[in-house]
């Protein structure tokens, strides 16, 4: 791996465009030839984990209006494919209802390092591009081991959230660098279309603080869509703002560092393997990735606590991002609101810790109904949870090495009468390092539990035998990757909703 160095120039400096970090992330694009046995399975993998997501949310209203907007784009064939519906879309439209339906349920991957993400939100724009263009599976999987490559390496080399920049300006440099991967473009014309989606996906974390809205799940779609349109005019010769990273008006100097900014970026050098897919992780509950050990903890305290009435208080000792940003130290009254969205809520840990106490596990769907939030006794419970700063949970969230890093915490119950019963756990069950990594059957398991009663069990089969075989699929058969499902449901729910422009 080559560390890149990345800071401020002035404009007089006229920074080659060799030296700059859009450049380097498009070569990265460019060299994305060989793929390893492992990087190819784990794409796979994260294609049926998308789909699974996909298909439970296709009731729920932002989805919906996310694929009204699509199929009201029609493309002229071949178009691409939307999850729930027999239209075919142009296919940045196809990359937003998409990404919005893979999103939703905030069910699917994660990298945290020194940012965060969710490097699975690269695969709706790269399916919908290379079914519309006419590329083979293998085409596809180039494009989603260079998108997650290029997403890892920025997520571990720049901090976004220090600075309340939300994490999907990371993604549409990804995304880019994915499509020219896919698309075999040349260096140049990735360089170009990456600085355009950077430029126009920059936004502020405000889609994730306070009273969280659906935007949640549009904002990577969007990003998503960006990046297929910047990558068209890319194609048609169109340059961008430049340096878009390093400019003294552009990235750093203004939203991320400032003028000082340093900052570090790794990557592959010429001929190195793309293996950063395999440093990510997917969801075993639909949660915020913190969340994810604190509910595997929660199922073993539950046995420990005893009837729960008795618990005078909880408090969760974490790192610095889950108590600031999902715990008690967002200092966000939603978080305790048992009439908050379901958005605030998944990234509500006192939430999220109370409800796992109680149920000894969590649901998709039913963990977050209003009935459920609504109970007094959850109410209850919920308000005397609170969380804490603790430097060393920080310290082993940050740490370099991904065998020791830790994304959990420790959790202390005080009872009524004064005695103590405690626990931790460092990282999810099915994380990597977990007591049950997810494996392949596990992601098979997830899709079958979410499609039950959308997809039929034939059509389960036939879509989860086109995934293992994606690295044989033709250019005709990528409609394969999107299950069948009750169509006629899905239209007699959209037709419930308000009509927009489209």
């Amino acid at each position: 791996m080559i560390e890149h160095r990345v800071r401020v120039h002035p404009s007089a400096d006229r920074l080659p465009r060799e030296d700059q970090l859009a450049w380097k992330l498009a070569e990265v694009a460019a060299g994305t030839e060989e793929l390893e046995t492992a990087g190819v399975d784990m794409a796979v993998n994260r294609v049926i984990d998308n789909a699974a997501v996909a298909v439970a949310s296709l009731l729920r209203r932002p989805v919906a209006v996310a694929r009204a907007q699509a199929t009201a784009h029609r493309a002229a064939l071949p178009g691409a494919s939307v999850f729930g519906s027999g239209t075919r879309v142009s296919p940045e439209w196809a990359a937003w209802a998409n990404g919005t339906a893979v999103r939703e349920l905030d069910f699917h991957d994660t990298y945290l390092a020194a940012d965060y993400s969710h490097p699975g939100d690269n695969v709706p724009p790269l399916l919908a591009v290379a079914q519309h263009t006419g590329r083979t599976g293998a085409d596809l999987l180039r494009g989603v081991v260079a998108a997650y490559e290029v997403h890892v390496a920025l997520v571990k080399g720049i901090c976004l959230h220090a600075h309340r920049i939300d994490h999907v300006a990371h993604l549409g440099a990804a995304t880019a660098c994915g499509l020219g991967a896919l698309l075999r473009l040349p260096t140049e014309v990735t360089y170009q279309a990456v600085q355009q989606a950077v430029h126009t996906t920059t936004a502020t974390r405000q889609s994730r603080k306070g009273e969280i809205s659906s935007w949640k799940a549009y904002a990577p779609a969007f990003a998503g869509k960006a990046a297929v349109e910047a990558v068209d005019r890319a194609m048609r010769g169109e340059t961008s703002p430049s340096p878009v990273y390093e400019g003294e008006d552009g990235f750093l100097a203004w939203m991320l560092d400032g003028p000082s900014a340093d900052y570090g970026v790794l990557l592959p050098g010429p001929g190195e393997p793309r293996r950063a897919i395999l440093d990510t992780y997917t969801k075993e509950y639909s949660a915020e990735y913190q969340a994810q050990a604190i509910i595997d903890l929660a199922r073993r305290l539950r046995e420990k606590a005893g009837p729960l009435e008795r618990v005078r208080s909880v408090v969760l000792h974490t790192s610095h991002h889950t108590h600031h940003v999902i715990g008690s130290g967002a200092n966000d009254p939603q978080k305790y609101d048992p009439t908050a969205s379901r958005e605030t809520l998944d990234h509500s840990i006192p939430y999220i810790l109370a409800v796992a106490l109680e149920d000894g596990g969590w649901h998709h769907e039913r963990s977050y109904a209003p009935e459920r939030a609504g109970r007094p006794e959850t109410v209850a419970l919920w308000r005397k949870v609170s969380t804490v700063e603790d430097p060393e949970w920080t310290r082993r969230y940050h740490d370099p090495d991904p065998e020791r890093r830790a994304f959990g915490g420790r959790v202390v119950i005080t009872l009524d009468d004064g005695s103590v019963v405690e626990d931790e756990l460092g990282v999810a069950d099915a994380h990597p390092a977990g007591a049950r990594p997810f494996d392949r059957p596990a992601y098979q398991g997830k899709f079958r539990t979410l499609a039950e009663g959308v997809v039929s069990p034939a059509d389960q089969d036939r879509f989860l035998a086109a995934a293992a075989g994606l690295a044989e699929l033709g250019a005709a058969d990528l409609g394969e990757l999107f299950p069948a499902v009750d169509t006629e449901a899905v239209r007699a729910f959209d037709a419930t909703l308000p009509k927009g422009l489209f």
